[in-house]
């Protein structure tokens, strides 16, 4: 064989190793959709809905069926959130979780936790303070760093917008809510006080003195006389015929 011909043999073996060198590039570039369960490979969450006659403020749901709304400000230990999460799947209930924003960035697995349960995901601002005593630019700053930490986790903005520290929004705080994209504000009938610690017995009977069909209840993660009272609060709600359901169903 010649040098030149052993120079083509040598050029056309490099060149067969170099084809198949950037098919396995290309396939590491360009790479099949994935099919693992990280966050890219869900759905997107599913945003806020607008109920046709429901007023901007929503206390309750139709007292003409019995189902209920266990609502969770979201934020403190996550082993109890998820002893709460747990509990609830267990008794066949699913819950309506309004996390803080500063609480998603600590635990971000946590918001695809809560909707890969069947529970309801939504904003109660990013950092749990006094939102209707705000001016409006940090009032809005509040509301909409809450929903950009969700729609990065989940694909929206959650389902629902609740104001922290307050039962109700101000009328600029349902305005801007409103602006970021949440048509109703999310407020309550019942409130457990369990923030108040006042031990697993005394939330079973608030909660259970006041509930009733369309109800929906105001709870917290973070505190264990919650998580004590909540088989309790379940298996009277359930013998009392009262289904434990998210809030997008209740007003469904």
């Amino acid at each position: 064989m010649t040098n030149t011909d052993r120079r083509a043999v040598l050029r056309a073996t490099a060149g067969l190793a170099f084809t198949t060198g950037c098919a396995t590039s290309g396939a590491v570039a360009r790479p099949a959709p994935s099919t693992s369960a990280g966050p890219t490979a869900k759905p997107p969450a599913p945003g806020p809905r607008r109920f046709p006659g429901r007023p901007a403020q929503l206390t309750h749901g139709p007292r003409t069926h019995p189902r209920v709304a266990l609502t969770f400000h979201g934020q403190g230990d996550p082993a109890t959130a998820e002893a709460l999460l747990g509990e609830a799947e267990r008794h066949g209930a699913r819950l309506t979780v309004l996390a803080v924003g500063t609480w998603l960035d600590e635990h971000p697995r946590l918001a695809r936790r809560i909707l890969d349960g069947g529970h309801d995901l939504g904003n109660h601002t990013l950092h749990h303070l006094g939102v209707n005593d705000m001016s409006e630019a940090d009032a809005l700053a509040e509301i909409e760093g809450c929903a950009d930490r969700l729609r990065r986790l989940t694909g929206s903005i959650g389902s629902w917008f609740r104001p922290s520290r307050a039962a109700r929004a101000s009328p600029l705080v349902e305005r801007l809510a409103r602006r970021v994209g949440y048509p109703h504000v999310l407020s309550y009938d019942v409130d457990s006080l369990d923030y108040t610690s006042p031990g697993a017995p005394a939330i079973t009977r608030k909660v259970l003195g006041e509930v009733r069909n369309g109800s929906v209840v105001s709870l917290h993660f973070g505190y264990a006389d919650t998580v004590a009272a909540l088989p309790a609060v379940l298996e009277e709600l359930d013998r009392r015929g009262l289904a434990a359901v998210t809030t997008t169903e209740l007003f469904s």
